[in-house]
């Protein structure tokens, strides 16, 4: 009789044991899951990258623009190289964007398009070769409408023809506000 009572509360304690044992192991996965599909991000490319005002940025404040093309940022350095502000991005495909010291150049506009890359953008800012290599906007279709597909990458892969894609209003700020002659590192 006690060893048919052993056995009884044996087999309950097992079960109950194997019946915790799958609920924690599904939980933990339901975690990690969950956990996973929290980390990333999905970048807005109509908001500033930044919940926080843009630096300012003069001519002699020493202040510059560093470009990381393995992380697919613009950062606002100080003349201390320290990170004053970060902008996703999205710079050119296969190395096309070239790596180097540039300065913002006179040229700029609101909007331009072209035909033979059926792609233009708003916000555009020459760093490079008057009006070749700019900053400026996810880009858009002839009409001026933005194209998502394109802007679903800013700040994951390089995915332009040499340009430095930013959001909305990034690139406005870049356009609107930093100076001609600002430094621009590209590496």
């Amino acid at each position: 009789m006690m060893r048919k009572y052993l056995q009884i509360i044996t087999a309950i304690v097992l079960a109950l044991l194997l019946t915790g044992c799958g609920s924690d192991h599904a939980d933990s996965h339901h975690r990690t899951d969950s956990e996973k599909n929290r980390s990333v991000k999905v970048i807005n490319w109509k908001k500033p990258s930044q919940n926080k005002p843009y630096p300012k940025i003069t001519t002699n404040n020493g202040r510059f623009l560093q470009v990381s093309l393995k992380k697919q940022r613009v950062y606002v350095m100080s003349p201390k190289h320290r990170v004053l502000y970060t902008m996703y991005a999205s710079t050119g495909i296969h190395h096309s964007t070239p790596k180097g010291t540039y300065h913002i150049q006179q040229e700029r506009g609101n909007f331009f398009y072209n035909g033979d890359s059926r792609e233009g953008a708003h916000y555009w800012t020459s760093w490079k070769d008057h009006g070749i290599y700019l900053f400026h906007t996810v880009p858009t279709n002839a009409e001026g409408q933005y194209i998502k597909s394109e802007a679903q990458h800013l700040g994951k892969k390089a995915n332009s023809h040499g340009c430095i894609r930013l959001s909305i209003p990034d690139a406005k700020w870049i356009n609107r506000t930093v100076p001609m002659g600002t430094k621009v590192v590209i590496d």
